[in-house]
């Protein structure tokens, strides 16, 4: 089951840096609920955070570790992006950040059911010369 839930999570990764936020969101359980920096709820919280997140920083994720047992993932990256949309009506800087980011997963019946993310976001928004939201 670890390594079929660990897939289920490699999925995810694999949307989001294609930035196919239909197919980051049919990752998730419809229930699902979702902690991150910039709030927490279900899926009509996390979607538009992630879409601006997609759009206005090219977010990518490199997967340096990934350890699963059971129904729990945990995944540690190497997260890049760039300024080069406004967010939250901030400036564009086209600068670059890059950052040591954690997420912790539930995975059941080959849906994420939770998630709880984990990222300096100060130090992102700092790195591109941006005031966080």
């Amino acid at each position: 089951m670890s390594e079929q839930n660990k897939r289920v999570v490699l999925a995810y990764v694999d949307a989001f840096n294609r930035a196919d936020l239909d197919a980051v969101c049919a990752a998730f359980a419809p229930d699902a609920l979702i902690h991150g920096a910039l709030g927490w709820g279900g899926l009509d919280i996390a979607r538009p955070i992630w879409s601006d997140l997609m759009r206005c920083f090219q977010v990518s994720l490199e997967v340096d570790a990934m350890v699963a047992e059971g129904d729990t993932v945990v995944v540690r990256y190497t997260e890049r992006g760039r300024s080069v949309a406004p967010f939250r009506g901030g400036a564009v800087t086209g600068k670059d950040y890059q950052l040591v980011a954690m997420e912790w997963f539930v995975v059941k019946e080959g849906h994420i059911e939770r998630r709880w993310g984990a990222r300096d976001s100060a130090s992102m928004f700092r790195q591109m010369d941006l005031t966080p939201p």
